[in-house]
This record gives structure tokens, C-alpha cells and sequence, in this order.
């Protein structure tokens, strides 16, 4: 796992500045602490931050294939580049090393564009080919790994595995995009494939970049999509028995390590199933790891050390405080552009944890994704059964009507918080999901925003992020159709964004089994009665593990990773909030609405509605604004590093 950076001109060989080269790769030092390397060549400069897992020995980056004409930065995990050494060999390729590092060159050489489709695992790099004038940047299928990248007016294409690199060019322009900033509001982050400033793009997942020298750079292209057939005529004991396989096999190619390597334990299905398959493919004890809350209503760690105790694992717990909130500031600086999740906390002090044990840790996300395991799930499924009971032409005048004058009532019990359903009723069934995926929904943010802000995004709604991914998705299977949704968005844009920043702020390599591609394929032809029976979802993971877990691990209910927003803004975080809301900085943009500002904190205050989640997310913004988008850019050199020679 590291952290790369790079400079190429795409217009011809003008000398690659080493002073700004050096500051974006140092940037990311905490990506890659163990070694910092960078090559230089006319219109080239690469950057690499090492965090050593496997060939520790001699996978030092840049490399470069036999005659030196082919050199590559690489983050990632190529999970089968065991299998792909002999391929290669027999084709004639010479290997110096035992690094999946070397198997990318080679396959470049041996396949083309065409070599990530070999590729299965987590991956984001960029190569140059000297001979062929081409430059060549790829991100893997699920977007595990990040990648930005960004077109300089100048000809010059930065790219890096953070947004902190391009920053530290001095090159970037800091516009912030009203568009992101519209997403960032409705979803809590900036969805692929902007950003939060014009001039940086993210590569999208499964996407690669090719550049030839002198020629105009084009759009990046698709080289993979999960294909939602859900033809599979298994039944539900062959799904289950194939099932474990898979998962056996996914979580054996991910503990291929030459340093520590653990999981995070929650207590939940997902972790806990990558744990047991752990347990069983290996001879020692397994290295967990877990956080405890103080406060009862997010604590699982009981859960956690049921399932330690079963497979007798070396586990760890650290208590974490209910009013850790002290990290705002720190997720701002460490995430780059505004990002809302606020389960960034005990993520983050998770991986914190996690590195005092181990380098490289398993997770279990992308469980709920794969398997079908969201409650949201289950309530859109619901919906889109009363949706089909009745026509267009009544549905959406009746519903749309009630959900108007229904009072939120989020003081009420469950059973009278009907608003929200009201308002999904009078929806199709992606604007129905996007209305259940906003933080502030339509109405809401047509109130946050100023008169100013919505003329420059001149009627652009987030909404079309899940609309154009939807047209793609080749599925009107109610729970397929939102799963392909979650799988291009949020678990793109949110799931694997907090987890990589919060694990390589550690140095902490994190693998993910359940989004392994294959497992995932496989998934996807499965019926969805497979992944969500009546009220249980991920049906067919939990009946695979039933001979592995216990019943209270399997089936109890859900509890996610929260903390405690609404108590904090009306206790501890109260006058922070405020100052952050309504101070300065925030009303500097001239982008909102002061008097729905002041709105939101006085009815949260007052306990009429619970608008921690819209009130989390302007403070983050706020964060960002100070923390990022004011920082000054670096301009001194930054300290030697190992260069590479041209070879």
C-alpha cells in the first residue's frame, strides 16, 4: 500500500520541476512512510510513497521493466499476481523481483490497455512507456483505491492518490465546482467523477486514462461493470455451499502478507464472517482488533468478543469517549474536500488501534452492498410494491400532497414518522432512492441555498449522479436497480473514501474480501430472494455462516458505526456548532441562506427535529473551508529523496 503522485506534459518534454515534485510526493508521506522514491525524465516526473507489504526486499518504486523503457507508480494489491508470473515468463518476459508491482509492467507490455482486465484486486497506477510516447493511469473495478487527476491549463497532467498532492503542486486552481458542492450537500461527499475544485477529476472505477504524447487527452474509458442478470437457477443450500467457497477463497488471496496482518472485528455479520474464514486458513491466532463506546446505545464490542472468543483470536479493544469529537479539524485536512460521514470518527480511531498490532488489516465492507444487508433495502422494496399497486395518474398527486402537510415528526415513534415515506411515494423509484440517500432533501436545500448559488448551478440537482448511473444499470429489479446504485456512489464515493483516509493516515493497509469482483459477479446473477427474504437481508450470507456463528451474531438487528451527533450539538458541541453555522467563514461564500441557517440550529436545539446530520455536514464544510481550501499552498523544496536514475 503506498501513496503515488506524478507530473507528465502532455504537450512535449519540457523540464519537470524536482522542488514541486518532491512537495506532492512528500505530502503523502503518511501513505508511505517506509521509503520515498522519485524518477525524472524529460516530460516525466513520478512520485512513490512506500508502506512495504509484500517483496519488502526489492519492490521498491518506480520500476521499471528489463531495458528501462517502461516505468510505473503503483498503490494497491494484486491479489492473483502469483498466477500471472509463469503467463508472463512464457511469453518471454525476465522478472527481477517478486513484486505484483513488476507483473503490471509486463502485462502492459504483453497486453496493452487490455492488461487490467487480468488484473483482480485493488489497485491505481500510473506508467509511462517511453517507447511508445504513452502515458497510463487505472483505477480498479470497485474504486478500493483513489486516484485524481488534473489537466493544467498549461498542458500539465497532475495526478495522485490524494487531493493533497495536486494541491502541493502550486499549480492547481482552487475554484471550488458549485456542482460538488451541490452533491456534497445531498450526499455528504463529491461523487466520481468531480471533485471539489473545476480544475481535479477523480478516474472513476474501472476506468483507465491513455495519453499519447501530443495528442489531445481524451475522456477516460470503462473497462468493467457488474452485470445485474440475476439468472442463477441455484437454489438456496448450492448458493450457500458456493458461497463459503467463494468467501474462503476471496479472504485467503487477501492474507498473502510479509508484515503483520489482522481484521477489524465488530461484532457485525460481515466482520465477523472474514474472521471466521480467517480462523479456519490459519495456524496461529488471528490479530483482531475492536473500539468500545462508553455509551451503551453504539456499543458492540460484546458482539466482537463473542466471536473472538470462539475462534480464539488475539483480540484487541480500545474504550473510545461518546464526545470524541475532537477529529473535525483532522478529517478535514485528512479527507481534502468536504466529506460528511461522521462515522469517520470511530473509523478512524479503529485504524488507529489497528496499527499497534498490525500493517495490514481485512475489513467486511461492501458486505451490505453485495448481500443486500441495508435496512433501506428492505423500505425500498416495501415502497416499490405500494408504488406498483397503483397508477402514476393517483400516486404521485395523492402521496406528493400528503407528504407536504405531514409534520416531520422526528420526536415520534417509528410508526408516525411517516413524512418520508409520503414524499418517497410520490416518486419512480430513483428518485425515490436519492431521496432516501439525501442528507438535506430537495426542499431542504432549496431553502440552505442562496439565490446566488442556485443561479450558478443553474438547476443542477445531485440527483442526476444516481439518474445517469441508472440508465446503465440494465436491471429493473427493484433491489438489483439500487444495489448498482449503492455500488457506483456510495460505497465509491463514501464507504471506501473514509476507510482508505483513515487507514493510510495510520499507514495501515486495509483489504476488503467482500468486494472482491468475482465474488461480487457471482452475486449479482443470484435471484435477490437469495439476499433479502421477507424482513432478513443478506439471506444467503447468513445461512452460509450459521454453522460458523451464533445465532445473536447472525441475527440480531443492525447497529451500524454512529456516534452520537444529535446529543453532541445540543450539549458539548453547541457553541462550536454555532460558530462554525453561522460564523464568518460560511457566510464569506455567500451561498446560503442565513435565516434557514439560523433555522436549523434552533429547532435542533429546541428538540422539534433532529438535524444533526444537516448540521454535521455544514460544520465539515466549514472545516474544509478553513482547514483546505485557505491553507496556504507549500512552495518550499522539500526534503531529498532516493531518486531513481533513468534506466
Amino acid at each position: 500500500m503506498c501513496g503515488i503522485t506524478g507530473i507528465f506534459d502532455t504537450r512535449g518534454q519540457r523540464e519537470i520541476d524536482p522542488a514541486a515534485l518532491a512537495r506532492m510526493n512528500l505530502s503523502q508521506q503518511h501513505r508511505g512512510p517506509d521509503e520515498g522514491s522519485v524518477h525524472i525524465e524529460p516530460g516525466v516526473g513520478l512520485g512513490h510513497r512506500r508502506l512495504s507489504i509484500i517483496d519488502v526486499a526489492t519492490g521498491q518504486q518506480p520500476l521499471f521493466n528489463e531495458d528501462g523503457s517502461v516505468v510505473i507508480v503503483y498503490n494497491g494489491e494484486i491479489y492473483n499476481y502469483q498466477s500471472l508470473i509463469p503467463e508472463l515468463q512464457a511469453l518471454g518476459h525476465v522478472f527481477h523481483t517478486k513484486s505484483d508491482t513488476e507483473v503490471i509492467v509486463h502485462a502492459w507490455e504483453a497486453w496493452g490497455e487490455a492488461c487490467v482486465t487480468r488484473f483482480r484486486g485493488m489497485f491505481a497506477f500510473a506508467l509511462w512507456d517511453r517507447n511508445q510516447q504513452t502515458f497510463f493511469m487505472a483505477r480498479d473495478r470497485l474504486a478500493v483505491k483513489p486516484m485524481y487527476y488534473a489537466l493544467l491549463d498549461d498542458g500539465q497532467l497532475l495526478f495522485g492518490s490524494e487531493l493533497k498532492s495536486l494541491l502541493a503542486h502550486g499549480g492547481l486552481k482552487r475554484d471550488m465546482d458549485p456542482l460538488a458542492v451541490e452533491e456534497y450537500f445531498a450526499l455528504g461527499y463529491v461523487a466520481e467523477p468531480r471533485t471539489i475544485f473545476k480544475q481535479a477529476k477523480k478516474l472513476p472505477p474501472a476506468h483507465t486514462l491513455c495519453i499519447r504524447r501530443g495528442e489531445p487527452v481524451g475522456d477516460p474509458k470503462e473497462y468493467w461493470d457488474v452485470n445485474f442478470t440475476l439468472n442463477s437457477t441455484i437454489g438456496a443450500d448450492e448458493a450457500c455451499a458456493t458461497l463459503e467457497e467463494k468467501l474462503r477463497e476471496s479472504v485467503r488471496l487477501r492474507m498473502i502478507a510479509e508484515v503483520p496482518l489482522g481484521a477489524f472485528l465488530s461484532g457485525g455479520v460481515d466482520s465477523s464472517a472474514v474472521v471466521a474464514m480467517m480462523a479456519g486458513l490459519s495456524d496461529a491466532p488471528v490479530n483482531t482488533c475492536s473500539i468500545a463506546f462508553d455509551d451503551p446505545a453504539f456499543n458492540e464490542a460484546a458482539f466482537a468478543q463473542t466471536v473472538a472468543d470462539r475462534y480464539k483470536t488475539a483480540h484487541s479493544v480500545e474504550m473510545v469517549k461518546s464526545d470524541d469529537f475532537d477529529l473535525i479539524d483532522t478529517l478535514a485536512r485528512l479527507y481534502d474536500e468536504p466529506y460528511a460521514d461522521s462515522s469517520a470518527i470511530p473509523t478512524y480511531r479503529v485504524c488507529q488501534l489497528a496499527r499497534k498490532h498490525v500493517t495490514v488489516a481485512l475489513s467486511g465492507d461492501g458486505g451490505d452492498e453485495t448481500f443486500g444487508g441495508y435496512r433501506r433495502y428492505r423500505m425500498h422494496l416495501l415502497e416499490e410494491r405500494m408504488r406498483s399497486a397503483m397508477p402514476d395518474s393517483l400516486r404521485r398527486p395523492l402521496f406528493g400532497m400528503l407528504g407536504r402537510v405531514y409534520p416531520k415528526a422526528d420526536w415520534a415513534p417509528r410508526v408516525f414518522r411517516a413524512k418520508t415515506t409520503f414524499e418517497g411515494m410520490a416518486r419512480n423509484s430513483v428518485e425515490a432512492y436519492f431521496h432516501t440517500m439525501s442528507i438535506l432533501r430537495d426542499p431542504m436545500r432549496d431553502q440552505l441555498f442562496s439565490t446566488r448559488f442556485k443561479t450558478d448551478i443553474a438547476g443542477y440537482t445531485a440527483q442526476e449522479v444516481f439518474e445517469r448511473h441508472a440508465k446503465r444499470a440494465g436491471t429493473d429489479d427493484p433491489l438489483a436497480l439500487i444495489q448498482y446504485l449503492d455500488l457506483k456512489t456510495y460505497l465509491v464515493g463514501d464507504i471506501n473514501t473514509k476507510v482508505d483516509r483513515a487507514s493510510m493516515a495510520h499507514s495501515l493497509e486495509v483489504r476488503e474480501p467482500l468486494m472482491d469482483h468475482e465474488l461480487v459477479e457471482w452475486m449479482a446473477t443470484l435471484p435477490s430472494s437469495l439476499k433479502i427474504r421477507g424482513q432478513e437481508g443478506k439471506y444467503v450470507l447468513k445461512k452460509a455462516m450459521e454453522p460458523h456463528l451464533p445465532s445473536d451474531i447472525l441475527y440480531r438487528p443492525k447497529m451500524g458505526f454512529a456516534v452520537p451527533l444529535a446529543r453532541w450539538f445540543r450539549g458539548p458541541l453547541k457553541e462550536r456548532m454555532r460558530q462554525a453555522v453561522l460564523g464568518p467563514r460560511l457566510a464569506e461564500t455567500g451561498w446560503f441562506n442565513r435565516d434557514y441557517l439560523e433555522h436549523l440550529i434552533d429547532a435542533h436545539l429546541a428538540g422539534t427535529r433532529d438535524y444533526s446530520a444537516p448540521l454535521w455536514t455544514l460544520m465539515m464544510f466549514e472545516a474544509f473551508l478553513r482547514q483546505v481550501l485557505d491553507a496556504a499552498p507549500p512552495v518550499s523544496a522539500a526534503p531529498q529523496q532516493q531518486a531513481v536514475a533513468l534506466q
